[in-house]
């Protein structure tokens, strides 16, 4: 398996992607192609004893930065290395892609480059919560601000999908994240989507209401990427506001200090289920082949994760068997019709 890393991406870049890149080659017995400028990787490179027949690298000399207009940057910035990696993916010269790097230009990349599989209107991130009763998709998390009922049921098979595949999730729930729980409940796209969600191939609960998301009501959470991307970066502000506070908590005194020793297993596993770090990145679900989107300020045990993330999605062949689902709605869709 191979996997395409942009190396220019993030705002640790390019160390971060490359001492993922060598631990997961090590660890995992993966190949990586490290994409960005040839100069700066192998200065990076030369720092790590790593198995080198399972590290190349593919020269992009410019990099897409935030303050550009993706999809213009992406048509006109031939040598940027998000650009010379969604082109290698396509070209089937790797299994799947990585990039911490301008989410915008991901996602043009992504659909400009690579494309979308047949039937898919929208494709969408998804990325993974932590929540109390284990791991949860939203989706999409930011990709879509503007949807239709039709969008968000293509999410839900999209996210049931992958939650099935890649999370061992039996018969994953799917719900659409609104203001109640009723049916009734909601704006005009969650009303109309509601009684299309009913009849699509997934097992839908109905209406989840926010308190549901770090309740893990249900395990795939759909929306539209502005609801979405309001909530994860909720959820992302939360983890760092009680972070510090039990910090706080924990070394305001002596007493505090003492009881800290008796609880902080506890507390170090509370910390880690609530990394970002810990879960990867954001799989943009429709795309031909694999993309993953990594955030932005991700260290090395964050792209490593995302690199696993990755090899998993792969090899449990989640577009395939999205392929298969939403063939099978079209056909369902054709015949109501």
């Amino acid at each position: 398996m191979k996997i395409i890393v942009d190396a220019m991406g993030g705002d640790h870049a390019p160390q971060a992607p490359v001492e993922a890149s060598v631990r997961a080659a090590g660890e995992l017995g993966i190949d990586i192609v490290l994409v960005g400028d040839t100069p700066v990787i192998e200065k990076e490179l030369s720092k790590y004893k790593y198995p080198k027949e399972r590290i190349t690298i593919a020269h992009a000399p410019d990099v897409i930065s935030n303050h550009e207009e993706p999809a213009k940057a992406v048509r006109h910035k031939k040598g940027a290395s998000v650009v010379v990696a969604a082109g290698m993916l396509k070209r089937g010269e790797g299994d799947a892609m990585l990039s911490m790097g301008n989410t915008g230009a991901l996602l043009a990349a992504g659909l400009l480059i690579v494309g979308r599989i047949k039937g898919i209107v929208r494709p969408a991130l998804a990325t993974i919560l932590p929540t109390a009763k284990g791991p949860k998709l939203l989706i999409d998390a930011g990709a879509n601000t503007n949807c239709k009922p039709e969008n968000l049921v293509q999410f839900g098979i999209m996210g049931s999908v992958y939650m099935e595949n890649v999370h061992a999730a039996k018969t994953p729930t799917v719900g659409i994240i609104s203001n109640g729980e009723e049916e009734g409940k909601g704006d005009e796209l969650t009303k109309k989507a509601y009684p299309k969600m009913k009849q699509a191939p997934f097992n839908f609960i109905g209406n989840i209401e926010g308190r549901d998301v770090m309740e893990g009501t249900a395990d795939v959470m759909v929306c539209d990427g502005f609801v979405g991307n309001v909530i994860l970066k909720t959820v992302e502000g939360m983890g760092h506001v009680i972070g510090s506070m039990v910090k706080q908590l924990f070394t305001k005194n002596l007493k505090t200090k003492i009881g800290a020793l008796f609880v902080m297993d506890g507390v170090k596993d509370f910390k880690r289920m609530m990394d970002y770090r810990e879960y990867g990145g954001a799989p943009l679900l429709g795309t031909k082949r694999p993309v993953i989107k990594g955030h932005g300020s991700s260290d090395a045990l964050a792209v490593f994760s995302a690199i696993k993330q990755a090899e998993k999605f792969v090899s449990t062949d989640v577009i395939k068997c999205i392929e298969d689902k939403i063939k099978y709605d079209i056909m369902e869709e054709n015949n109501n019709a």
